[in-house]
């Protein structure tokens, strides 16, 4: 996990939890800078045919949407900027709606084929 979304998560509530069932909390690195794409992860980004992104409503509620296409659908545009072709879905605009509140989303790529483990990294949804 990257060592900026560790540090969004590590909240003093987690920090709390953390302490009360293990006796110590995980302290996240330090950093700034926006995470960055390695050779990696884009190799498997690039090569996924679907994913899963996660967003938060106004009302604070997540919605996670399938998205999919052919490999190659969802590319890296640089090292910290992704980018996806967006095919005509249910037309409810759920994610896009959520986006425009919260630029700020979780995707989960999987490996279904090989079942391989994956490490995560945190994006800042770009405007386009």
């Amino acid at each position: 996990m990257s060592q900026r979304y560790l540090q969004q998560m590590i909240t003093p509530t987690v920090s709390a939890v953390q302490d009360q069932f293990y006796g110590r909390h995980q302290s996240p690195g330090s950093g700034s800078a926006p995470d960055q794409l390695g050779a990696d992860e884009i190799n498997f980004i690039e090569s996924r045919d679907s994913f899963y992104m996660a967003t938060t409503s106004e009302s604070g509620w997540p919605y996670l949407q399938h998205r999919g296409g052919p490999i190659g659908f969802f590319k890296v545009l640089a090292p910290d900027k992704l980018g996806f072709a967006d095919y005509r879905g249910n037309r409810q605009l759920l994610s896009t709606g959520n986006l425009a509140h919260a630029n700020r989303v979780a995707l989960f790529l999987m490996d279904y084929p090989t079942r391989g483990p994956v490490s995560y990294t945190h994006l800042r949804a770009h405007e386009t």
